[in-house]
């Protein structure tokens, strides 16, 4: 956190929305471990890249930063505990008026059972209280707080019309928060020391209606505590690239999500991670409409095929499928086949396939063919456009 992320992104505090997604594409693609393959430098250049945008790509992270800046992220980007933040930071400021809250100076005692006790992930409990300057200073040193959830994060892949009707598999390549190997995710080094809280007492001062001391919620009485893992500095959470292999069932569509369930970021403090949410972006196929479960397809046939009838191939995504054309057909005449459309996510009764009859003409006009057509033109008994009316 010590880095800014504007100049990390290289883009000015004032930059729109759209600037930073550029910023951070130009900077992604240059320094991606793709691109650079073996290069440490270029491989850090790259997470610190994702965390800046992680945060500057977010309005509401964005707004807590530029607010608070590092402690932004020990807040975890919370509104609530920012609002709680900035209520003390002005009680602060005004030396305890009305609305603020009582401080002057090291050492004094604060009500933080309310106030605090979400903040940073203490047990303190009502009427708890502590030296303010001793708490924030362990959560810049990276105290420990309890097991929180991992984030659930989001992926977009591309699929053609195919993958997205049969199904498919994707490899991802994943910047994410990680689970700390070096602790196993716990947050603490394996060995301990004095209580940050009550500076190995294993006693603080409580105020309920007049001080009085207790057991210091931290190490619960016995003056020693844990020491952060120096690896991920007591989150158990450290930046990981990674590879998994996601199934992307059959039937998704543009705007689908597909949930992979504990592939988000690692939870801090030895949380369960969260999730992964694949989100398909299904191009365009040259010959097939989608709509919903049911697929359309501009199907030719000859003029012999419509007015004779005809046995003719159709392909379909589930293979090839023989039809009969009905004699007499005309260009725009729909023919269903049932159930050779898109499978239902639901689970539902798959969709359905129409192909729409396209009467296509010969391209070259020999003598014969002038003659046939003139025949045929004999075979209208009226003018075909006589209810063309505006």
């Amino acid at each position: 956190m010590a880095d800014d992320y504007y100049q990390i992104l290289d883009v000015p505090r004032t930059a729109s929305a759209e600037d930073i997604k550029k910023a951070f594409r130009k900077q992604a693609r240059k320094h991606h471990p793709d691109v650079n393959p073996g290069n440490k430098s270029a491989e850090e250049r790259f997470k610190q890249i994702n965390t800046a945008f992680e945060v500057l790509g977010d309005p509401k992270k964005r707004k807590l930063y530029d607010e608070f800046g590092e402690d932004a992220a020990k807040l975890g980007f919370d509104e609530k505990k920012a609002e709680a933040y900035r209520a003390y930071r002005s009680g602060r400021a005004s030396g305890g008026g009305p609305g603020g809250i009582p401080f002057s100076g090291a050492g004094v005692d604060f009500d933080l059972g309310d106030l605090f006790g979400d903040l940073f992930g203490r047990a303190g409990g009502a009427g708890a209280s502590f030296d303010i300057n001793e708490i924030l200073g362990r959560q810049q040193r990276g105290g420990r707080g309890g097991p929180a959830r991992g984030e659930d994060l989001t992926a977009q892949v591309t699929l053609t019309l195919a993958e997205a009707i049969t199904g498919t598999e994707r490899v991802l390549s994943l910047q994410r928060p990680g689970r700390c190997q070096r602790c196993s995710g716990r947050g603490e080094s394996g060995t301990s020391g004095p209580c940050p809280t009550c500076k190995g007492t294993g006693r603080v001062r409580r105020s309920a209606g007049m001080p009085f001391a207790g057991a210091c919620p931290t190490c619960n009485g016995t003056g020693r505590a844990a020491e952060p893992c120096p690896e991920c500095e007591g989150t158990g959470v450290t930046q990981e690239t990674t590879r998994i292999t996601v199934k992307i069932p059959a039937g998704v569509q543009t705007g689908s999500k597909v949930r992979v369930a504990g592939q988000g970021a690692a939870g801090t403090h030895g949380g369960p991670p969260g999730d992964l949410y694949i989100e398909p972006q299904v191009a365009e196929h040259p010959l097939i409409r989608r709509d919903g479960d049911d697929l359309y397809m501009d199907f030719p046939i000859t003029i012999p095929e419509a007015m004779l009838g005809a046995e003719v191939k159709v392909p379909t995504f589930q293979g090839e499928l023989t039809v009969k054309v009905p004699p007499g057909s005309q260009s725009g005449r729909k023919m269903r086949l049932k159930g050779r459309g898109s499978p239902s996510l639901k689970g539902s009764t798959p969709g359905d396939m129409y192909l729409v009859l396209q009467v296509k003409v010969p391209e070259a006009a020999s003598p014969e063919v002038k003659a046939a057509a003139e025949s045929l033109a004999r075979a209208y008994p009226e003018d075909v456009r006589r209810e063309l009316k505006l």
